[in-house]
């Protein structure tokens, strides 16, 4: 193990070792946010403590079966124990280095899934729909809550745009990679001929912002309209002006909800997704820059800007961005998306490590 890495350990294993400390002082109790701060740092260092203990652990018997060297009986035993345990190290040695990766601050958050028709009409909403059942059930497969806060429904079904909080662990650490476009290839339910379409929609994940003082908007910044809903709803769509509007005068960023009978909900639901929306701006003019390029989180919902393919004929799901194919349409449209996210989850932990290495 590179010096380096074993003295940022060490460090880490101190400074957890301090917290416990900390922590078994029975005043720690009085300090509440002393007591929350210290308590959720233990526990982001824990799993590194206990990595490094397991490695510390292995190199002790590692050391111990290398003594046995010199003993004619136990030789032999002595180098497979000596193979296996170099090959544990390894492993040990490589699982720490991806628990000291930059951590995005972000993963732990809930989060605004937008989904939006693009390119394909009445198609393109009809597969947005889709995409909407597969995240849904994506979340019912976590145990998340889902609550829809926003649905533009189209005619044949579907939806031009719908846009849904999902709240649970570690919620936006599994979706971030969802952004982009989406390109489906298959027979339209519409198609009399059984001539295979192309239409897409597009994809955003936006961390939620928290609710206590994160974001904090002035009076001044926001123009609030109300105005009656539109679409089904029964009698009360021509009586009361329930939907709103907000915009954010800084930036030009709108964020409307029509969905419920009450006002009060629909701006509350709208001032959610304006606030994700406002932070996901800033967040992106900051990193612009950090950075001299930077990936758009989403497109234009065009064809030729995609970042999957769902290709129903030949029941194959590919990731453009990892080269990654998998024939198993059917369980991913149902939710099953686990492996998929588990590879785009891997390949950017080695992406963050080839940067560290260079």
């Amino acid at each position: 193990m590179k010096s380096s890495l074993l003295t940022k350990l060490q460090q880490i294993q101190q400074r957890f070792a301090s917290i416990e400390a900390e922590l078994s002082d029975p005043e720690i109790a009085s300090r509440m946010d002393d007591y929350r701060r210290l308590t959720k740092e233990r526990s982001d260092l824990s799993d590194v403590v206990a990595g490094y203990e397991l490695y510390l652990s292995h190199e002790n018997d590692l050391n111990a079966a290398q003594d046995w060297l010199s003993d004619p009986e136990l030789k032999e035993f002595a180098n497979d124990e000596i193979a296996r345990l170099k090959l544990a190290m390894e492993a040990d040695e490589a699982s720490l280095q991806r628990l000291l990766l930059p951590k995005d601050p972000n993963d732990e958050r809930d989060v605004i899934l937008e989904i939006r028709a693009g390119t394909g009409g009445d198609e393109s909403a009809l597969f947005a729909g889709d995409l909407l059942r597969m995240y849904m059930r994506y979340a019912e497969r976590n145990r998340w809550q889902s609550e829809i806060l926003s649905a533009n429904e189209s005619d044949l079904g579907g939806y031009r745009e719908v846009i849904v909080r999902l709240a649970g662990q570690r919620v936006y650490s599994r979706l971030k990679f969802e952004s982009g476009g989406h390109r489906v290839q298959r027979v339209p339910a519409t198609e009399a001929q059984g001539r295979i379409h192309t239409s897409a929609c597009t994809v955003a994940v936006l961390p939620e912002v928290d609710e206590i003082g994160e974001l904090v908007f002035s009076p001044d910044e926001l123009r609030i309209d109300v105005f009656r809903a539109s679409g089904a709803g029964g009698q009360h769509v021509n009586k009361t002006e329930s939907a709103v509007r907000v915009t954010h005068l800084p930036t030009g960023i709108v964020a409307e909800c029509q969905d419920d009978r009450s006002q009060h909900k629909n701006k509350e639901r709208a001032m959610k997704v304006l606030a994700a929306r406002v932070r996901d701006k800033q967040l992106a003019e900051q990193q612009a820059k950090e950075a001299s390029t930077r990936k758009l989180m989403i497109g234009s919902g065009d064809r030729s800007e995609r970042i999957r393919t769902y290709n129903f004929p030949q029941g194959r799901i590919t990731d453009h961005r990892i080269n990654l194919t998998l024939y198993k349409i059917d369980q991913i449209m149902d939710g099953d998306l686990a492996e998929m996210t588990d590879i785009l989850i891997a390949e950017h932990q080695a992406e963050l490590l080839s940067a560290l290495g260079e």
